[in-house]
């Protein structure tokens, strides 16, 4: 490269960075003025950054189309699966309107994957007491811990958010269910749902979102709809709503797992947004995409709306 050319280059990142820096961050907007709450939810597997993976599956390249589609998108908050260390610090420098939360599941740290939340932090607060993560296994308080078969150590994170233009709560829950042993996806879901009742007593509204590992008739996702399944009801949890379900019962095309493959009939939803009873579901969709993709999983959105006391 001619020091010319290279001067110019230099010069165009500096604009960039210049403009990113003085770009203004929007101020919250109003929810409503009747006391609901509108939200937008966004969750994505972002494939974790394998090194084998070269050329348009590479992460540097993969990167710049994901930060364009959740411009794009427009989400309140998100959670993702799989992310490295150097992937959520690429997320978090490239989305500064966003906070996080989250934390590595091999060592409550940085080393391995991240089941975190991103949330617009001029919309939200975070109520950092009642937020938190657990490792899915029978010592949940333990980093990297695993039981019920699982191969690699599964985790839930979650945040209240305080809607800084009314004041409302909103619980948001993420996590990464395992890919193998279906005894695990069972105890797991009860176990955050055990434990989210004890958090929220007063039954404020909840997402319940992330890489479920299973489609919608496993009985995990029975459990968590409030159907019958293998998993024993408790007492004090009514079951969510499957966004999606709700408002494309039979879309056949809906497949959210593909493995970088293009073909339909060989992806598998296991991607989920359920929100608390009662809530109105407004738009759910897969943000299919085309080739090159963005991950091997499609990203999953829903806007969602909670009622005010009294409203239908």
């Amino acid at each position: 490269m001619s020091l010319k050319n290279l001067f110019v280059s230099i010069s165009m990142i500096c604009f960039v960075v210049s403009c990113e820096k003085n770009q203004r961050i929007p101020k919250a907007i109003a929810v409503s003025e009747d006391g609901s709450m509108e939200v937008h939810a966004m969750t994505l597997n972002l494939r974790y950054e394998n090194p084998q993976e070269i050329g348009k599956r590479h992460w540097a390249q993969r990167i710049v189309g994901i930060v364009q589609m959740i411009r794009k998108e427009k989400p309140d908050f998100f959670g993702i699966q799989e992310g490295l260390h150097g992937q959520v610090a690429d997320l978090r420098a490239s989305l500064y309107d966003f906070d996080f939360h989250g934390v590595a599941r091999s060592d409550g740290k940085r080393n391995g994957e991240y089941c975190g939340i991103f949330f617009l932090k001029d919309r939200f607060v975070l109520d950092a007491d009642q937020s938190g993560k657990i490792w899915l296994s029978d010592t949940p308080e333990i980093p990297g811990s695993h039981s019920w078969g699982n191969e690699f150590p599964r985790v839930a994170t979650w945040v209240r958010l305080i809607d800084r233009s009314n004041e409302k709560a909103l619980w948001v829950i993420n996590l990464h269910l395992d890919h193998k042993n279906q005894v695990s996806r069972e105890k797991s879901v009860r176990l955050m749902v055990e434990r989210l009742i004890r958090l929220n007593p007063n039954k404020e509204p909840v997402i319940f979102m992330g890489d479920f590992n299973a489609v919608e008739s496993n009985p995990a996702l029975l459990f968590l709809k409030g159907n019958r399944s293998s998993i024993a009801p408790m007492k004090g949890f009514e079951g969510f709503i499957d966004t999606y379900q709700a408002l494309h019962p039979t879309e056949k095309k809906r497949g959210t797992l593909h493995f970088w493959m293009s073909d339909p009939n060989r992806q598998w939803k296991v991607d989920h947004i359920f929100a608390s009873k009662g809530a109105k579901i407004l738009e759910a969709k897969v943000l299919r995409g085309k080739e090159p993709y963005l991950s091997d999983h499609f990203p999953v959105t829903a806007r969602i709306k909670f009622l005010a006391d009294g409203e239908k």
